[in-house]
């Protein structure tokens, strides 16, 4: 294991595991996945939208520009199709981000400052491995919000992942499934 084959692989298991939820979101019952709940975001889209915008964020850190974000999730979201169409593109742009990486970029800091104010200062691989941890939390949200359909959730647990959608380790690069 290498921390630049890790970083690769995270970017790959991130795009897997938004492809699993959003698949099984838009197979929901009609209105079930913009019903009001008892949740921080609302409901199952505004969650989704809450890691879609997050993923930008970091991604405006990683590139040295601003994201013009000023909340952590905007006030109202788009529709499903169009939040896993812009999901869709900043997953890709990640996995080819880190397919460009070289142990010194992965290790070379970024300033930035949070949107709820201060500064921040962490290499890109932890800039990266928290993305990928964020999301894995705010799925989460998304799948006890399953529960209140009743519905049973996507696995997206990093273990399917390397069972299932990842090359054998003798592998040069890491597929998304």
């Amino acid at each position: 294991m290498t921390a630049l084959r890790t970083a690769r692989m995270l970017a790959r298991y991130n795009a897997w595991a938004n492809e699993r939820i959003f698949d099984a979101v838009a197979r929901l019952p009609d209105g079930e996945a913009t019903k009001p709940r008892r949740s921080l975001f609302r409901n199952i889209v505004h969650t989704l939208n809450h890691n879609y915008v997050i993923d930008r964020v970091f991604q405006a850190h990683l590139q040295g520009r601003e994201h013009g974000y000023t909340e952590r999730n905007t006030a109202e979201c788009p529709p499903l199709g169009e939040l896993w169409n812009a999901q869709q593109a900043v997953d890709r742009w990640y996995v080819a981000w880190s397919d460009g990486l070289t142990d010194a970029t992965l290790n070379e800091r970024v300033s930035f400052t949070f949107i709820g104010g201060g500064r921040g200062e962490m290499t890109r691989g932890d800039l990266l491995l928290h993305l990928v941890n964020h999301t894995t939390y705010h799925r989460g949200f998304v799948a006890d919000l399953f529960y209140q359909v009743p519905v049973v959730p996507p696995t997206t647990d990093l273990t399917v992942f390397l069972r299932d959608a990842a090359p054998e380790p003798s592998s040069a690069g890491v597929r998304t499934g």
